[in-house]
């Protein structure tokens, strides 16, 4: 019986999970399953759609359609916790298995303190995210950088430090993902800063990290973080359709190293970004100058992960005066809070 904590490789039982999906396919395995069981009503994941920069949000009922989200999409990623809130009505009458990145479960979390959506209902397998890349930036990255036609990438991937690509053909090329991002290309910024590359605060938190040795590409790291995350791998492996075996001790070592790294790589660029910033009156000053030049587009809470009001606060004449550009500083005040 699977616990809080523990830490196994996992790969599909069925072949052609295992080729369809990315390092054995646990991931699918285990979404597939959770339909199939009963434990969810709908699995909420996403999945390629005209091509790699175009990640599209879809709700599955039947199981035999999970396979079409399989792998990884890291320049074509979109947030799916206000998407919960705003289509799925918060998981308040359904429940949903989610495939989540680390900025996703925040996200959730933070909505689910403001009683927007209902994590009971919600089944988290958490995805080791090391970044993810802006589509538009994506392709002219590939087209400048790369000097290869955007469109003829059919696979991309982030490995051991480098951006890689795959072409039509089969051609493989990699640059050094330090190399990009000093140039201005590579993850986005919030990615470059995130201290949350292994989600456990999801059910499972699911990755390469630490898988060595013949089954290096071939199986999933897998480490249990809740109740509802032990009883989804053992009914998994009980039912047939998952293999588990003990992680190698040398692996969780490297694991941990990784993990390590990529948050001391975030401290470097939180320093870089924000250092600038000064303190007290200083920082508050420059947040002023930069906020000047807001043009009110409203973007920003188009985008925001938990803004859910149905009348936006900022729209209130009593909170912000209107018919103004740039609009008072209570208008970032709002934002911030």
């Amino acid at each position: 019986m699977a616990a809080i904590g523990d830490m196994v490789y996992a790969w599909a039982a069925d072949a052609a999970c295992q080729e369809r999906g990315e390092c054995g396919g646990a991931v699918t395995a285990l979404l597939t399953h959770a339909l199939e069981s009963g434990m969810v009503d709908a699995v909420f994941a996403i999945k390629k759609g005209q091509d790699i920069y175009d990640a599209v949000p879809t709700l599955i009922t039947d199981p035999a359609e999970i396979a079409e989200t399989a792998g990884s999409l890291h320049c074509g990623t979109l947030l799916l916790s206000k998407l919960v809130k705003k289509y799925l009505e918060g998981a308040q009458d359904m429940r949903i298995a989610m495939p989540v990145k680390g900025c996703d479960a925040m996200g959730l979390y933070e909505l689910a303190k403001r009683n927007q959506v209902n994590l009971d209902n919600i089944l988290m397998i958490g995805l080791n995210c090391g970044g993810s890349v802006s589509p538009v930036l994506a392709r002219k990255m590939i087209a400048e950088k790369f000097e290869v036609d955007p469109d003829d990438v059919v696979k991309e991937e982030i490995d051991k430090g480098q951006f890689i690509i795959v072409t039509k053909d089969g051609q493989h090329k990699g640059i050094s993902m330090d190399e990009l991002e000093e140039e201005g290309y590579g993850r986005r910024s919030n990615c470059r800063r995130c201290k949350m590359k292994v989600p456990r605060q999801a059910d499972l938190a699911c990755g390469n990290w630490g898988v060595i040795g013949d089954q290096a590409g071939k199986a999933t790291f897998v480490e249990v973080c809740s109740e509802k995350g032990a009883n989804l791998l053992d009914g998994a492996v009980a039912a047939g359709v998952l293999k588990t075996g003990a992680a190698n001790p040398k692996g969780i070592e490297i694991r941990g190293k990784v993990e390590g790294a990529m948050l001391k790589l975030g401290d470097k660029w939180r320093a870089k970004d924000f250092e600038a910033l000064g303190e007290g009156k200083e920082r508050l000053k420059k947040i002023m100058d930069a906020t000047s030049r807001c043009i009110k587009c409203y973007a920003c809470i188009e985008n925001c992960p938990i803004c859910y009001c149905v009348e936006c606060s900022t729209k209130k004449a009593y909170l912000v005066e209107p018919g103004q550009v740039p609009p008072p500083f209570m208008f970032h005040l709002i934002r911030y809070a």
